[in-house]
């Protein structure tokens, strides 16, 4: 085990960490971003795809809502691969506060927010699924953002200036020497192998992780975890985004990404970072309001639901005991362990949203950089990110580039449009790292689609085998875990079109390929999963 050097260690592999990698990598620094899965897999990958206007915080949390705004402006500038200019529209009904809309207005004028009102006429024009019973609407600079794509990108503009990541790594330990923090101890989280690396300062940009790596240096990072429940529908009903012109609550936006629409998002307080669960109440919620602004959509198709756990905090100046969910700031707080708590070569950046992960990287690497003795300014929101690669997830024109030869190959995923070459060429860009056909699913978006996999995903495994060497037990248990996964998503779900996909699925599976018997952990007499209940 030879120890690895750096200047800067960073620990998280979303999208702040992501942005912190290439904020580094500008200013000339030698960085290793280390992640415990894969890139995207934490509360950024687990979000609605709204690129915030700041409207949504204009009443309520103003700091954020500038922020948001600000950045709007910058991602647009320098991430144009990763988003769709949908706009966005506030829409109130008659079973919104009629207040509202005016003091909504006077905070984004004070929030610079451009905001233009609409008739209810208009707006309909624009949105012919939206209610008859719309009290007043505002459009404003929303947009939709795709994550996988957006973090892709930083990754690979970093890569561009020499900086390196390293997926499954977990760190384990924080390496002292006296109150300064050297390096960290790593475990591979598929092979059990460990690697030290040594760095003169480690940015903690780990999302709901951020407290345990904290912990790591005997510091406590109180984190509030909040979890939100989301609904992908299996076409988009609406091609604006559009906000609940009230007050923050749950199941109040509908976001068009890609080839869904997205609707969202309860909050639910819970003590794990990790808590992706889904109950009932919050479907049918966010149902129950989706209806009231597109009437009709609680009776679409449901693709499948999903969580994501947002990491709230609040400085020990401003905390109040009571303080939870969405009373809880949106803003972002750098924490510098040095005048913190006497703790050197440790930076912490916690709080925020996706739309400001620039931002944050940026206050945050100005931290890390004054620690280190680096002077170089931060140029990220200047030009486009470079090395950014072909974008897989846009809507428009896939079938014409699939007919016209634009995407050669044979098809392998019909709902996403996705080819063997792209595959391959996925597989290939992890080079000689283990590979998960869910790694391949938020690279291509393999699996997202009306199917869930029941049709594309035994084609993925093939072509991992044959490119990776896997022998069938380990390729049929890799399967089975990606099937058992878009289960877990669908599950909330089962009724209608989607209840007759899934029996199509488990048809294909259980009795035409019999996956259960092939990996050896189905227990036939009590017809459930011998690793967990997975009914």
């Amino acid at each position: 085990m030879t120890p690895q050097t750096v200047d800067v260690l960073v620990i998280g592999g979303g999208a702040t960490g992501a942005a912190a990698l290439y904020d580094l990598a500008r200013r000339g620094v030698r960085a290793l971003l280390v992640e415990q899965n894969d890139f995207t897999t934490g509360t950024s990958g687990r979000y609605h795809g709204l690129l915030h206007s700041g409207g949504r915080y204009a009443v309520r949390d103003p700091e954020t809502a500038q922020e948001c705004i600000a950045e709007n402006t910058i991602l647009r500038r320098i991430t144009p691969f990763a988003i769709e200019d949908t706009g966005g529209l506030f829409v109130a009904t008659l079973d919104d506060p009629a207040d509202f809309p005016a003091q909504w207005v006077t905070g984004c004028a004070a929030a610079g927010i451009p905001t233009e009102q609409l008739t209810p006429e208009q707006a309909r024009a624009q949105e012919p699924a939206l209610t008859p019973n719309i009290t007043a609407v505002y459009r404003v600079p929303d947009a939709s953002v795709d994550s996988f794509d957006l973090i892709h990108g930083f990754i690979a503009a970093a890569r561009t200036y020499g900086c390196k990541t390293l997926i499954y790594h977990r760190v384990t330990q924080l390496i002292h020497e006296g109150d300064t923090i050297v390096g960290a101890r790593l475990e591979d989280t598929r092979t059990g192998a460990t690697r030290i690396i040594h760095a003169a300062c480690i940015l903690n940009a780990a999302g709901p992780w951020v407290s345990v790596i904290a912990g790591l240096a005997g510091i406590a990072v109180e984190v509030k975890f909040d979890r939100g429940a989301m609904i992908a529908m299996n076409m988009r009903w609406v091609n604006t985004i559009v906000n609940r012109l009230r007050p923050a609550a749950d199941g109040d936006i509908l976001v068009p990404v890609g080839a869904v629409c997205v609707l969202g998002t309860t909050s639910v307080m819970t003590d794990h970072p990790d808590d992706y669960r889904i109950e009932p109440w919050e479907v049918s919620k966010i149902l129950n309001e989706a209806e009231a602004v597109v009437p009709g959509i609680r009776y679409g198709r449901a693709l499948r639901a999903w969580a994501g756990v947002r990491p709230l905090y609040e400085s020990p100046a401003a905390h109040h005991n009571d303080t939870a969910g969405r009373a809880v700031m949106r803003t972002f707080s750098v924490l510098d362990h040095a005048a913190l708590h006497g703790v050197r070569g440790l930076v912490t950046v916690v709080g925020g949203k996706l739309t400001t992960c620039r931002l944050m990287a940026e206050q945050t690497v100005d931290v890390v950089c004054q620690q280190i003795g680096v002077t170089a300014p931060c140029t990220t929101a200047r030009e486009v990110l470079p090395g950014a690669t072909t974008r897989y997830h846009r809507l428009d024109q896939r079938l014409h580039r699939l007919e016209h030869g634009e995407t050669p190959g044979e098809l392998i995923c019909e709902c996403e449009m996705v080819t063997r070459p792209q595959i391959e060429q996925a597989i290939a860009a992890y080079g000689d790292q283990p590979v998960a056909l869910d790694d391949l699913r938020r690279d291509l978006r393999i699996g997202m689609g009306p199917c869930q996999g029941g049709f594309c995903s035994y084609r993925a495994a093939a072509i991992l085998q044959e490119v990776k060497g896997h022998s069938a037990l380990e390729t049929n248990r890799a399967f089975a875990a990606f099937v058992r996964e878009r289960y877990q998503g669908v599950r909330p779900l089962l009724w209608g079109h989607q209840l007759r996909q899934f029996y199509l699925d488990e048809l294909i599976y259980r009795r035409t390929l019999g996956l259960d018997w092939l990996t050896g952990d189905y227990d036939p007499h009590e017809n459930v999963y011998a690793e967990g209940d997975h009914d």
